[in-house]
C-alpha cells in the first residue's frame, strides 16, 4: 500500500536534483587532427604506451605523450612544417613507428600511390592467368 506522503518525498527529491544541477556551455573547433591507433597483435589495445612525435627533418621530439585506456593518441600536427611526420609508440619494449605525410607530402604519396605490386609480382600474377586460361582451354579441348 502506497503512503500518500512518498510521492510528495519523490517530487521533493526530483525538485532538489533540478536545483543541484549546473549549466554546461560547450565549444568546440574543427582540426585537421591525425588520430594514431596502438595495439598488440592479439588485438588488445596498448594501454598508456609512451608517444613521442617528430615533426619532418627534426632530431629532438615535438610532442609527446601516452595513449589512452584504448590505445589512441590524437594530436595536430603544424600545418606550417610540410613533410613526413614520424610517430614511435613504446611499451615495455614493444613499439612500432609509422610515418604520416602531412601538407604538400600528403597529396604527393596519395598520387603515388599505385596497386602496390612491384613489376616482378605483376609478371608472376600474368603468367600465372594465361597459363590458368591455357590449362583450362586444354581440358576443355581434350579428347573423351
Amino acid at each position: 500500500m502506497v503512503k500518500w506522503w512518498m510521492p510528495v518525498i519523490c517530487l521533493m527529491v526530483f525538485q532538489a536534483e533540478r536545483a543541484i544541477a549546473h549549466g554546461v556551455a560547450l565549444n568546440y573547433k574543427t582540426t585537421q587532427a591525425l588520430e594514431i591507433q596502438a595495439k598488440y597483435d592479439t588485438g588488445e589495445p596498448m594501454k598508456q604506451a609512451q608517444v613521442t612525435v617528430y615533426a619532418p627533418n627534426r632530431e629532438k621530439p615535438w610532442l609527446q605523450g601516452r595513449t589512452d585506456d584504448k590505445g589512441r593518441f590524437t594530436f595536430t600536427p603544424d600545418a606550417s612544417i610540410p613533410g613526413s611526420w614520424e610517430v614511435k609508440v613504446r611499451l615495455a619494449g614493444h613499439g612500432d613507428v609509422v610515418t604520416i605525410p602531412v601538407g604538400a607530402t600528403q597529396a604527393d604519396a596519395s598520387a603515388k600511390e599505385g596497386s602496390g605490386y612491384t613489376p616482378l609480382q605483376k609478371g608472376v600474377m600474368t603468367a600465372s592467368v594465361v597459363w590458368g586460361l591455357i590449362g583450362t582451354a586444354l581440358f576443355f579441348w581434350r579428347r573423351k
